[in-house]
């Protein structure tokens, strides 16, 4: 059995996290490729057959809960929710109970009972007699609709018969036919048996039937859990554990009495419940109903949980709960995410996912009451909500924390204001004196490879990408790249790597006798085939330039970037510093002499750039397809000759904002790509997405081997872009594409 403890999952991205659970044996290798993939997602195509009038699939976040123990078994929970804060609360509430053996639920019987109501009855007391002296009969009726299932053990288990009166007196004789339905939920087999028995009902009790269908009330299939907490797990950094303990008690009786909080109170049980039904493809709507009618079946709504003080001191935690989940049917078996949450929860039968239900009611009670009675709940609400807004207002990775800290703060979680932030920590950075200077990053449209051998490039520019700010230094020549966490002394007799490129920027500026500190500030990531290397090297240009009063023109700049860029990856096109140094949508052609096609474009063409699991290493590439081109020339000239067609076609294509013929001769391209070997299964994956997705056109963009694709997404954007990141892949905000 595998350990359910999972320390710092949070910390993880979305691919490490699905790796991680591979890695502990708590997802098969074909589910962590599924979820790498996004395919537990239904498609719209088989939602329409779930129900009416499907226009699309809505989404919600699917995370896990670790640190479980229920029964002495090892569990970690599936849940679908998007309400902030759930999950974390949950894990911790089940860490802290690890401590003592963590939960214990049982269930007794597991009934489902089916209603049928017959009126127009005389004497209802005579009905039900013959009804009770009739029972033999109607079982072997009942059973006799779904025999398989009593073969698999389940079948009628009893019949119970009421007698009730309307508003307006009139008599009612209700029939309860309690079902084991076994490893399912049931719903439909129990409508198909009360309808089917119903006519014989009517006929023995001289009536007519009126309702023939299930209750959600399942108080024959009550499930019971517990759980102790020990006291000196509840403190909290202002408040001692017995503090905590009794605030919990308290809490808990007020819910008890009150019914306005008993209603809160067990919203906080069934945002367990419901998130673990909803991950394992059960009828949440149906769970709810049942839970807070046998909440009231005392005739006021009172809680489903009990807390009070052990004989030791300890917390201790009790639940009530009807639930009738099941773990096969028609759900399961059409909704590939739901028998993924079941393999993830791993519930061997609906018994089992019954308790582990119970426990996280349970567990996330206790979480909602500790924070009631410590911090208070929105401190949990706020800072999530507010990883939220940092994060759609494009806060790099390495800032997000900070920036978080500060939203919290201002009690102001809103877009604007992340922005504001990012925008003063930037600022502060940035001495109020340095010489700024900005340049473009690079999008391959079609040509890649090709380029190097002297064939066309089809590439526009993502404008503004890159900013470097320069001052002068009384000491060593720095530089720092912010959002990629690095900072570099640079070292004057160098010739590797940055400090090479460093060095042979000051010294055809001729400063290289001065000193500088150089920021840079980026949206591209590093190695995704964006030009990052080439933008940085004439934002640094130019700012040092202007630093020093040195006037120069771009025709120097995309010279000296140019010997920056083959310094980087050896035997380089030209087109990344090109377009970073022009920013300007180009048809661009190296053949010892640079040609280079201004394009004008009306309109920014929709494009959604994705970047995969690895960084995308340039030269070696390059060196790749050098030495697979040397092996077969005439094969790979042949290859380069389609490219560079393809390459004029689209330019046409592009500026004509013909987007379903460019997006075509961008996929020709990318399976030219593939053949001459530079993609790779991650690659072709995203490209897969997107064109699943709505993308008339999707390929690799850059030299390959990892970093990025390029979609054309016509009308489609928020989808593709949504589907990529439902994947675990991040996007290039679309605000950097637009300037």
């Amino acid at each position: 059995m595998s350990d359910s403890r999972i320390a710092g999952l949070y910390k993880l991205s979305v691919p490490e996290r699905i790796a991680e659970l591979e890695r502990l044996g708590w997802l098969t290798a074909n589910a962590a490729h599924d979820l790498q993939a996004g395919r537990q997602t239904i498609s719209a195509i088989a939602a329409d057959k779930m129900i009416e009038n499907v226009v699309g699939v809505f989404g919600l976040p699917l995370a896990i809960a670790p640190n479980f123990i229920v029964n002495q078994r090892e569990h970690i929970v599936p849940l679908v929710v998007e309400e902030p804060s759930i999950v974390a609360a949950l894990s911790n509430a089940a860490a802290l109970s690890r401590g003592t053996g963590g939960f214990t639920a049982s269930l007794e019987e597991s009934l489902l009972a089916g209603q049928i109501h017959v009126v127009g009855i005389t004497d209802t007391n005579e009905a039900i007699t013959r009804l009770k002296d009739s029972s033999d009969e109607l079982r072997a009726l009942a059973d006799a609709v779904h025999p398989r299932l009593q073969t698999r053990g389940g079948g009628v288990r009893e019949l119970e018969f009421r007698s009730l009166r309307l508003q307006d007196g009139s008599p009612v004789v209700a029939v309860h036919v309690l079902v084991d339905t076994c490893d399912a939920m049931g719903a439909n087999l129990v409508n198909t048996l009360c309808e089917s028995i119903a006519p014989r009902i009517a006929e023995i009790c001289s009536g007519e039937i009126a309702l023939r269908i299930l209750t959600n009330l399942v108080d024959r299939s009550v499930c019971s859990a517990t759980v102790r907490y020990s006291v000196d797990s509840l403190a909290s950094d202002a408040m001692d554990g017995p503090a905590v303990r009794d605030r919990i008690v308290t809490a808990s009786e007020i819910a008890v009495v009150d019914p306005y909080r008993a209603a809160t109170h067990n919203k906080g049980v069934m945002n367990g419940i419901d998130a673990l039904a909803i991950a394992t493809g059960n009828d949440w709507r149906a769970i709810e109903a049942g839970a807070h009618a046998y909440a009231a079946r005392s005739g006021q709504y009172s809680s489903l949980t009990e807390w009070s003080v052990g004989a030791n001191g300890d917390l201790i935690g009790q639940i009530k709960v009807p639930l009738k989940p099941g773990i096969v049917g028609g759900t399961v078996l059409s909704n590939p995410a739901a028998a993924l949450g079941l393999a993830i929860a791993g519930t061997q039968s609906a018994a089992h996912l019954t308790e582990l239900m119970a426990a996280v009611g349970l567990a996330q009670n206790f979480a909602a009451l500790r924070a009631l009675a410590t911090s208070g709940i929105q401190k949990g609400h706020m800072r999530l909500h507010a990883r939220s807004v940092a994060t759609s207002a494009g806060t790099p990775d390495e800032q997000l924390d900070e920036v978080v800290d500060k939203l919290v703060a201002s009690g102001e979680i809103k877009n604007w204001k992340a922005r504001e932030i990012l925008d003063g920590l930037t600022s502060s950075e940035t001495p109020t004196d340095a010489a700024e200077a900005t340049a473009a990053g690079k999008i391959i449209l079609l040509g890649e490879h090709a380029a190097v051998y002297g064939r066309h490039v089809l590439a526009v520019p993502i404008p503004d990408a890159v900013r470097a700010a320069v001052v002068r230094s009384d000491k060593e020549t720095t530089l720092t790249v912010r959002d990629w966490g690095f900072r570099s002394v640079i070292r004057p007799d160098s010739s590797d790597g940055i400090d090479a490129a460093i060095n042979l920027i000051l010294e055809r500026l001729d400063v290289g006798h001065a000193s500088f500190a150089i920021n840079v500030s980026s949206c591209l990531p590093r190695g995704m085939g964006l030009g990052s290397s080439a933008a940085i090297a004439v934002a640094i240009i130019r700012a040092v330039a202007k630093c020093a009063a040195i006037k120069i023109d771009d025709t120097d700049v995309n010279e000296i970037a140019f010997d920056c860029e083959k310094l980087a990856h050896g035997t380089p096109s030209g087109v990344d510093n090109t377009l970073s140094c022009y920013g300007t949508p180009m048809l661009f052609r190296n053949t010892g002499a640079l040609t280079v096609e201004t394009l004008v474009l009306d309109e920014v063409p929709p494009l959604v750039v994705a970047f995969s699991r690895s960084a995308g290493p340039t030269q070696e590439q390059v060196a790749g397809v050098r030495s697979r081109f040397d092996q077969n020339p005439s094969r790979y000239n042949a290859i380069f000759d389609q490219i560079d067609d393809i390459s004029k076609a689209g330019a046409k294509a592009l500026t004509s904002k013909q987007y379903s013929e460019l997006g075509a001769l961008m996929n020709l391209c990318h399976g030219l790509l593939n053949a001459i070997e530079v993609s790779t299964p991650d690659l072709e994956n995203m490209v897969s997405i997107a064109r699943q997705r709505g993308a008339v056109g999707a390929k690799l963009t850059g030299a390959g081997g990892g970093g990025s694709i390029v979609a054309l997404c016509p009308g489609t954007e928020d989808v593709v872009r949504s589907a990529l990141h439902q994947a675990g892949y991040k996007t290039l905000q679309s605000t950097n594409l637009e300037g």
